[in-house]
């Protein structure tokens, strides 16, 4: 195996899904305060989805709020109940070719925009035999980490 081209820095997100966002809003925004800053509705990802933070500045983590628009429809974002995990890369194409080259299966769709604004792709839950590498049943979301946050995790490790 080659070495790795890319860091993985931290994590950028969880996505926590659920039949009800009201519900959803009354633990994490209600009970626990985070802070709602953003929406994302989407056919194609059938989602309704309120964008909430927690801590600040590059640390800054999202925890995504998502009920489905029609709960017929695939992908079934209230199933589980922890959707996805979101890990920020610091070199999201490098890391997207290692990885394949590496066995990795990735959902369809490849690179592309998310939700907050940021290129995204995702590791498929299990592996096949073409791909023999997946998330061992979790949903894991790689986003490009933008400057601030890639000179912020060096930072940290210059500080240790």
């Amino acid at each position: 195996m080659t070495p790795r081209p890319f860091k993985v820095l931290g994590i950028q997100q969880i996505a926590i899904g659920g039949p009800d966002k009201l519900r959803l809003q009354k633990l994490w925004v209600d009970m626990f305060g985070l802070q709602v800053t953003g929406t994302f509705k989407s056919d194609r990802e059938n989602v309704d989805e309120d964008i909430c933070t927690l801590g600040s500045g590059p640390f800054k983590v999202e925890v995504d709020l998502m009920q489905p628009l029609d709960p017929e429809k695939k992908p079934a974002v209230h199933q589980t109940p922890l959707n996805h995990i979101g890990l920020w890369i610091d070199d999201l194409p490098a890391a997207v070719e290692w990885l394949s080259a590496n066995g990795m299966r990735f959902a369809p769709g490849g690179i592309r925009r998310g939700a907050s604004g940021f290129d995204i792709c995702f590791v498929h839950p299990k592996g096949n035999e073409e791909s023999p590498v997946g998330g061992e049943g979790v949903l894991i979301e790689l986003v490009q980490a933008p400057p601030e946050v890639v000179n912020a995790f060096a930072q940290l490790e210059l500080d240790r």
